[in-house]
């Protein structure tokens, strides 16, 4: 099974060589690699080079932003499953040949969805996170989430859609998720902790500089799923999604008590 990375680096040259190695350490399966930086000047493309032989496709030039270079770096892609990694995440070893077993047995699923580990800068494991079901009304509310590095896309499910979409600058990932459900994909959960999904100082964007944002990305996807505005009940709906999230999981509730909340690139 042939595997479609993308991979798009933008100034974080003290992550890239890892992200990179996780992706180029993958055994078992074939892997087309693609790697897109827009215009990089610390040090980045240095690393990019170091491994330009194994890397399918370079592509340096600038981008409207990381959906605009993710879509330019799929539009090169030519394996049957497709999956991006941000330049400070990692794989796991042996991520990609977990992910073909289960297509493999499973020719009906479209999306494949692990769980990772978050880390430090320095690649400390701080905790565990869970990767929920989509289901289209617990989504529409909030309650789940899906974890970008460890989703895995049937090429064929990809092409079935427009890509990323280049105006969300606050989540595209889970937007692409979105569109996929909306197109019919069959997106299932493998209890598998797949990826390294890394917070640090660089990466936070739940704070107050995105909130607009954030706040208009949960109206839109509200109403593209459940095909209606917000009404007053619907808080009191959220409030009980969000409880009944953590009794479905009390291993992500537990650890999440243990270990306090970890600020960083998304509210885990």
């Amino acid at each position: 099974m042939k595997f479609s990375v993308v991979t798009i680096s933008y100034n974080q040259a003290q992550f890239l060589g890892r992200a990179i190695s996780s992706v180029l350490g993958q055994t078992g399966v074939e892997i087309d690699y693609v790697v897109v930086d827009p215009g990089s000047t610390d040090g980045s493309r240095e690393i990019i080079e170091l491994n330009r032989d194994r890397i399918a496709h370079i592509i340096y030039e600038k981008d409207a932003g990381p959906a605009d270079g993710l879509n330019k770096g799929f539009a090169l892609a030519t394996g049957e499953i497709y999956c991006y990694l941000n330049s400070d995440d990692e794989f796991e070893p042996g991520a990609f040949q977990t992910i073909a077993d289960y297509f493999i047995s499973h020719p009906d699923v479209d999306v494949v969805c692990g769980h990772c580990w978050l880390i430090d800068e320095e690649g400390r494991r701080l905790r565990r996170v869970w990767s929920d079901p989509f289901r289209r009304k617990i989504v529409a509310y909030g309650g789940a989430i899906q974890i970008q590095p460890s989703t895995y896309i049937r090429a064929r499910a990809f092409r079935g859609i427009n890509g990323f979409n280049t105006r969300n600058r606050i989540s595209w990932d889970g937007e692409l998720l979105l569109d996929l459900a909306l197109n019919g994909a069959r997106i299932e959960v493998i209890d598998k902790f797949i990826s390294l999904y890394r917070v640090h100082p660089l990466s936070i964007t739940g704070a107050a500089l995105h909130q607009d944002r954030q706040t208009e990305w949960t109206t839109v996807r509200f109403e593209r799923l459940m095909g209606r505005r917000w009404r007053f009940y619907d808080n009191l709906i959220a409030k009980f999604v969000f409880v009944v999230r953590q009794i479905r999981n009390p291993s992500a509730f537990f650890e999440r008590l243990l270990h306090g909340k970890v600020s960083g690139r998304a509210a885990v």
